[in-house]
């Protein structure tokens, strides 16, 4: 059973270590998560979106969502009343952290919620993630267990070269069902999900310090051309212009 989050959760979480996972939950207010280090994966019905240090999470009211900490995570909370969560996306989004964003943003730290400060500091985050880009990079992720049984074969590891056919004897159903179910289900097909997850896995490589040759490896592609043409084609630039930005 699912448990209704309160208000009153604490503005710092104790540090998680990495694969921390915290259970699935709601909130009955909005709530905006940095992670000031590490970086930290939300889950939802709805998809999987990674925000690693220099971004920031919005779960709007009522989403129930998990979370799974990537590195040691330093995650800063902020609650997002109905009136001010209404100006933001209804689906949790990801959105890139201004200069601006995250300083207002960490200045509400420690002070009162219903303090004149903080609903003035909050009207600042607010205003700036109104305008700020959001991330493309949402992860359908499935509902049908024979679906699920193979994309959680590709989480485990994400560089598994298998063909649908080959993942689909391995879980017991047919590549004609499997590739019905990506069509169907989450509106892309197997080829492009499986970029999606690797993608989203490679923002955690980069985020770590990884260089882009290693990270192109580690996740399976062929080379650190085609790595390169499929994250700046999902991210909308280079995945070493990427890393630079968060070092």
């Amino acid at each position: 059973m699912i448990e209704l989050v309160r208000a009153g959760d604490p503005a710092v979480c104790e540090p998680l270590a990495h694969g921390d996972v915290v259970p699935a939950h709601f909130h009955d207010f909005g709530q905006l998560r940095y992670a000031a280090s590490g970086a930290l994966v939300t889950s939802t019905g709805a998809g999987t979106w990674v925000a690693p240090a220099n971004r920031i999470t919005w779960v709007p009211p009522f989403h129930v969502h998990s979370s799974r900490s990537h590195g040691r995570t330093d995650v800063r909370l902020l609650e997002v009343p109905a009136e001010p969560a209404g100006r933001l996306p209804a689906e949790p989004s990801v959105f890139a952290a201004s200069a601006l964003l995250r300083e207002a943003f960490l200045a509400t730290i420690g002070d009162p919620a219903d303090g004149p400060r903080t609903r003035l500091l909050l009207e600042v985050v607010v205003s700036e993630l109104v305008r700020a880009p959001r991330e493309p990079l949402r992860l359908p992720e499935p509902r049908d267990a024979r679906l699920k049984a193979v994309t959680d074969l590709l989480h485990a590891d994400p560089a598994n070269p298998a063909t649908l056919a080959e993942l689909g004897h391995r879980t017991g159903s047919s590549e004609r069902t499997l590739s019905r179910l990506f069509a169907t289900e989450l509106s892309m097909g197997f080829p492009q999900w499986r970029t999606l997850l690797r993608v989203q896995r490679a923002l955690l490589e980069l985020g770590e310090g990884r260089s882009v040759t290693d990270t192109a490896i580690r996740l399976g592609w062929a080379n650190p051309g085609s790595f390169i043409d499929a994250f700046t084609e999902l991210v909308g630039h280079t995945p070493g212009r990427y890393r630079a930005a968060i070092e």
